[in-house]
């Protein structure tokens, strides 16, 4: 590998850092909502698992259903969280894979696990 063919692959591996750290900073905008309850609690979080918003059906607020609210916000988070998760690597991957194709063989360096 001469000089010009590894200046050309370090500006490859920056720029897909680059585009890997931006496409992490678009997470926030990934959002994903579930329910528990059949829909009396909705939690919706954004790809860097953080709760975004958060509805309870009036139904649910009496005093001595507080521990099945409770346990139901708790179900519907969980629930959002486990999705968003999936919904941020399919986003982390379209990135990859528009790079990857233009990346050299570097030996010793397995790019494949980046698809």
């Amino acid at each position: 590998m001469n000089m010009m063919d590894m200046a050309k692959m370090m500006n490859q591996v920056q720029e897909l850092q680059a585009k890997l750290e931006e496409a992490k900073d678009n997470l926030g905008s990934v959002k994903v909502s579930a329910e528990a309850g059949a829909g009396m609690v909705k939690a919706t979080v954004n790809g860097k698992k953080q709760v975004i918003s958060l509805e309870i059906d009036e139904d649910l607020f009496r005093p001595d259903d507080k521990q099945m609210v409770q346990d139901l916000v708790i179900a519907a988070i969980n629930k959002a969280l486990g999705e968003v998760g999936t919904a941020a690597e399919a986003e982390l991957k379209k990135i990859t894979e528009q790079m990857l194709p233009n990346m050299p063989n570097i030996p010793g360096f397995d790019m494949n696990g980046l698809k």
